[in-house]
């Protein structure tokens, strides 16, 4: 079959044109689509977001990958409101633990010093703000009775081995080992803490409206009054007496609480004394004695002793102890001496010719007087070199404990027994004004013709039978009528092993809850 020319170009053309539409319309359709999923892509895009919830800096970028959640801090409810009691004991035994060594890489100090330490440092904020006569504030005195309780708790797990008779089912009666409290803790801890109570209470007796009052640091001269103060503690206030003086009753009943405080520094100061002496001495301490005692003592002081006569009271006289730097170097020589003394003793170590054994005994004897009269005329002064070395190398806890403790009381009773003597000082300027330069240090020798100062005839030949009983001198102390208090006894001394020592002793006397003694030995 064949076409004609016309035809064939008219079905060319058609189809072309045919072509030409259905890619134009395929074109349209595909250029629309890809418009509309465009536009809906950019409006996907363009939609706002949901906020993002605040991060914390601590939550960093964990909490963007997560649930966008709040946390409250970990310590949150630390920080509100003051530490709880179970929070500063937590602190306190850490710091114990420890050894005051926060970096915790163990170049800490010892067990003992730590708490011979912290025991040191809480009656330091607690008493040192104690500079008037009136009684501790509420808030000191809980705190004190609440942190000392917490470190004296450790002497609850101080025990040793102790024989005990054990009965079983059968009726058999065996010797067993059991434990209880050391000796010395057991003793000692009790006698302090009623110390501590009787201290605590002689300053509440001041309470009560007395005929004195204290001046502000910012007052005048002429509201100051007359008496000086003393240079040294011009941290302490100015106490005023009125023109006329004290009345006798007010007068009479200041020295009947100076009497009763000096008693119980007495007592601390025994307790001390005897921990001290039961302590080790260092070996660091031996190393750095001189070579003899009269190198330690000096010619003067050494002849003194070393003389047929001794007097104790003209070596005093002689030495100036016009302050406390002198009055502790006069201690560190006299303790030097006598730990030499002893350590040739013990070791038959050679003293030169013509000393016999007798004259040892009684040159040792004889510096162990001066320093006991030293230490009863001057208390409060600074520690010695020997005591300080022993406190630092000591590695039992007890003995650290107890000397912490009581010296801490001592301390306390030592600065009552000062603003007492600032006011009837004061006093005594109010009625007699050329008494103004009279002001000596607060002592533990009483104004009678009696005296600590006893010669060494009289020291040795002391007996070690004196005491007193702690329920006596507390009811003695609630009598306010009954006058000046009894002497404390002398403190006796003895002989043991060719070495002198200064003995001192808390006994319990009584079976039940009955009283405490305390005996010179």
């Amino acid at each position: 079959m064949t076409f004609s020319p016309s035809l064939s170009s008219s079905f060319s053309s058609s189809s072309s044109r045919l072509l030409r539409s259905s890619s134009s319309s395929l074109s349209s359709q595909c250029s629309t689509s890809g418009r509309r999923s465009m536009d809906e892509e950019a409006e996907a895009v363009v939609a706002p977001l949901p906020p993002m919830p605040k991060l914390s800096r601590s939550h960093g970028s964990r909490a963007a990958r997560g649930r966008h959640l709040e946390l409250p801090p970990k310590n949150a409810a630390r920080d509100v409101g003051p530490p709880s009691e179970m929070d500063l004991m937590k602190e306190r035994f850490a710091k114990l633990l420890l050894g005051e060594d926060m970096s915790g890489t163990g170049k800490g100090v010892s067990s003992a010093l730590a708490l011979s330490n912290s025991i040191t440092n809480l009656a330091a904020s607690v008493f040192g703000e104690q500079r008037r006569l009136e009684p501790m504030s509420a808030d000191r005195k809980a705190r004190w009775k609440k942190e000392i309780g917490w470190l004296l708790s450790v002497t609850d797990h101080i025990v040793e081995f102790v024989p005990l008779q054990q009965v079983s089912e059968d009726g058999t009666s065996m010797e067993v080992m059991g434990t209880q409290l050391r000796r010395d803790i057991l003793m000692n801890i009790p006698a302090l803490r009623k110390l501590d109570a009787m201290l605590l209470g002689y300053l509440d007796n001041f309470k009560d409206e007395q005929e004195y009052w204290y001046v502000s640091k910012n007052a005048n001269e002429s509201e100051k009054g007359d008496a000086p103060r003393d240079g040294e503690k011009w941290w302490i206030p100015t106490v005023r007496v009125p023109p006329e003086g004290l009345s006798d009753q007010s007068r009479k009943w200041l020295q009947h609480q100076k009497d009763i405080v000096g008693q119980v520094l007495k007592a601390a100061m025994a307790i001390n004394a005897n921990v001290l002496a039961q302590m080790e001495i260092p070996e660091e301490y031996i190393e750095a004695l001189p070579k003899n005692g009269r190198e330690s003592l000096g010619d003067s002081i050494y002849r003194t002793i070393t003389d047929d006569y001794f007097d104790p009271n003209g070596l005093m006289d002689s030495v100036d102890l016009s302050t406390e730097h002198k009055i502790v170097d006069l201690k560190d020589r006299i303790e030097a001496s006598v730990v030499i003394w002893q350590r040739k003793l013990c070791n038959k170590l050679s003293w030169g010719p013509g000393i016999s054994l007798e004259k040892r005994e009684q040159f040792e004897e004889r510096a162990q007087t001066v320093l006991l009269i030293l230490k009863h005329k001057f208390p409060g002064s600074g520690q010695s070199s020997l005591e300080i070395s022993k406190i630092q190398y000591n590695k039992d806890v007890g003995f650290a404990i107890l000397e912490s403790y009581s010296r801490a009381l001592e301390s306390l009773a030592f600065a009552v027994l000062s603003r007492i003597e600032d006011v009837l000082y004061a006093d005594t300027i109010a009625r007699d004004p050329r008494r103004l330069k009279s002001r000596r240090r607060p002592s533990l020798e009483d104004d009678s013709t009696e005296s600590l100062a006893v010669d060494a005839t009289e020291a040795t030949s002391a007996k070690s039978s004196d005491s007193f009983c702690w329920q006596e001198l507390e009811d003695r102390s609630l009598d306010s009528g009954s006058g000046k208090l009894k002497k404390i006894p002398r403190i006796g001394r003895r002989k043991s092993m060719h070495v002198e020592k200064v003995e001192m002793n808390v006994n319990v006397c009584g079976a039940g809850a009955g009283s405490r003694s305390f005996s010179h030995r």
